[in-house]
């Protein structure tokens, strides 16, 4: 068996067991990792960008370095390296909590009881949830299930096809530096931009990838596409948009508006003009959806593995 099917099969095993079990319950590596992340903070930290751009190269090229010594001392035993790539990949991904705790939310809203909504909603992103009523709460909670299918599954599936368990542990760090640092409050406006603008860079492929696969799965395949190129660019975040506006579409909903973050209201544009409001239905339609896009993006991302590995192959033998 070589080394593309080892990760292949891994990756498949490591998605499975997101599926089945959902995050690790307790000594999330993730975690540990926004643990360590903090002390070099603390350390490091001051109001320059070169400070944090030392900050963002210490976290995550130490996170790509510790994976690839491990991914090196287990590729002389197959089994270990499916191990190893099965265990990464579940520890990266996130999937099944984020369908979990929307559907949490989304089961609070049926139930009238928008106070525990309320109180669910940071599970899932950093909205002020006091500012929302029942229907502001479940376009946020469509909005984060659009956004961390790309975020928290596709983008680390692509990273991990090109560059393995070291391209799947990256990611997450680049991923987990941005939500730690990369908002642009006056703490880390600038010592979070070089967190911030990696993660812009390395989740822009998972991004297109998810909405092009959203297109191709969704209910309404030409909404899609429809409001991802009218509306995409318009979305202050490069990646953030294309997935929002193709879930939009594809979902038949307005995304987008007026928010609030920790006291700061933001007016984005409405994606997808022509759609309804969203509804607490909505929720459920956006985590079956998600599921799908993430399924397709496993077969998508080792597909294209094997394939540019043997368009390489061939190369060398001409």
């Amino acid at each position: 068996m070589g080394a593309d099917r080892v990760f292949a099969y891994g990756a498949a095993a490591g998605l499975l067991g997101d599926l089945l079990l959902g995050d690790p319950r307790r000594g999330h590596p993730v975690a540990a990792f926004g643990r360590a992340a903090g002390v070099v903070e603390r350390v490091l930290w001051r109001d320059h960008r070169g400070w944090g751009a030392l900050h963002t190269a210490v976290c995550a090229g130490g996170a790509v370095a510790t994976a690839a010594l491990a991914a090196s001392a287990a590729r002389p035993s197959r089994a270990a390296s499916l191990a190893l790539t099965a265990a990464a990949t579940w520890a990266v991904v996130g999937g099944t909590s984020l369908a979990r705790e929307a559907r949490a939310v989304g089961h609070s809203l049926e139930a009238g009881d928008i106070e525990a909504a309320r109180a669910r909603l940071p599970h899932l992103c950093g909205r002020d949830p006091q500012a929302l009523d029942a229907d502001g709460i479940a376009r946020a909670v469509v909005e984060s299930v659009a956004e961390n299918t790309s975020d928290a599954v596709v983008g680390a599936l692509v990273w991990g096809a090109v560059a393995g368990v070291p391209g799947l542990v990256g990611f997450r760090a680049v991923n987990t530096l941005d939500a730690m640092v990369g908002h642009t409050s006056p703490r880390y406006r600038r010592f979070g931009w070089s967190s911030a603008r990696l993660d812009d860079l390395a989740g822009w492929p998972g991004a297109r990838l998810t909405a092009l696969l959203t297109a191709a799965s969704g209910p309404d395949p030409r909404g899609a596409v429809r409001a991802w190129r009218a509306d995409a660019a318009r979305h202050p975040s490069p990646n953030a948009g294309p997935v929002e506006a193709a879930f939009a579409g594809a979902l038949g909903v307005r995304l987008g508006g007026t928010l609030s973050y920790g006291g700061r209201v933001e007016h984005r544009p409405v994606l997808n003009v022509a759609g309804s409001a969203v509804r607490t239905d909505d929720i459920e339609r956006a985590v079956r959806l998600s599921r799908r896009v993430s399924g397709l993006a496993l077969g998508v991302t080792l597909a294209g593995r094997l394939m540019a590995r043997r368009l390489l192959s061939k190369g060398r033998t001409s």
